[in-house]
């Protein structure tokens, strides 16, 4: 996969995409990532690439001629066709579902706002898209960038040392929340490893996590069971369940 990304700091998310799993899949070849600086293509001594906003009001926006030109530059350095996503708290929230999506496209354009946003007509123009991580506003869109590139580049076949791991995180599983793990030592005084994962049944200890990732999801994220592909012996289980206090087997 190729990700090209248009931004006033892209080497802040290459530097974010060197590490674990990013870093791997990049050093494996399974994902590139190519940075243009709008204020490459701006004009004049200052290569400035924003300008106070009309009608008055407080901070800058940035201007469309720099920001087509990346775009446009980035566009014509691969023949694959990409969709241009425009990282803002106005998109769509990301979701795993739209993170599979992404990945499986040969190619993303990412553009990166900063200051109070960018001129809507660019947005207009050139957007395919926008995405946000989030109800919250950050300086800039270069972390929402990042998280999109960490999150895409996992599923890359071959980014993962264990490709059954990825099936088994948060929200891939019927769109459940993951059940909890633990590793050694078995006894602990925070506490001892559940026997079922010590048993060596591989059923038992499928239906334990099952079970867990049910448990886990109405506690924390109830939302999510609504949509969720529960059989009807697994909605009448989780509704005998007490709605609070230790995790049922």
């Amino acid at each position: 996969m190729r990700i090209d990304l248009i931004s006033l700091f892209p080497e802040f998310v290459a530097q974010c995409a060197g590490f674990g799993v990013v870093g791997r899949a990049r050093e494996r070849g399974l994902l590139s990532l190519h940075g243009w600086n709008p204020r490459d293509y701006a004009e004049g001594n200052y290569r400035r690439v924003d300008d106070r906003p009309f009608g008055g009001g407080p901070g800058m926006v940035m201007m469309i001629d720099p920001l087509r030109a990346a775009i446009r530059a980035a566009r014509a350095a691969d023949p694959a066709p990409a969709r241009v996503t425009y990282l803002s708290p106005q998109g769509r929230p990301l979701t795993q579902a739209i993170v599979r999506e992404l990945a499986a496209r040969p190619r993303l354009v990412l553009l990166c706002g900063r200051y109070e946003g960018v001129d809507e007509r660019l947005l207009e123009a050139e957007v395919d898209e926008e995405l946000s991580i989030g109800d919250y506003v950050l300086s800039g869109g270069e972390l929402a960038a990042a998280v999109v590139v960490d999150a895409v580049a996992r599923l890359q076949e071959g980014a993962l040392n264990d490709a059954g791991s990825a099936a088994q995180d948060s929200f891939e599983a019927d769109g459940l929340l993951d059940c909890p793990h633990y590793t050694r030592p078995v006894e602990h005084e925070l506490g001892t490893v559940p026997e079922v994962l010590l048993s060596g049944n591989h059923a038992e200890i499928a239906r334990w996590r099952r079970r867990q990732s049910l448990l886990r999801t109405r506690r924390r994220r109830p939302d999510l069971l609504a949509a969720a592909d529960l059989s009807p012996e697994e909605r009448a289980w989780l509704a005998a369940q007490p709605g609070e206090g230790p995790a049922g087997d």
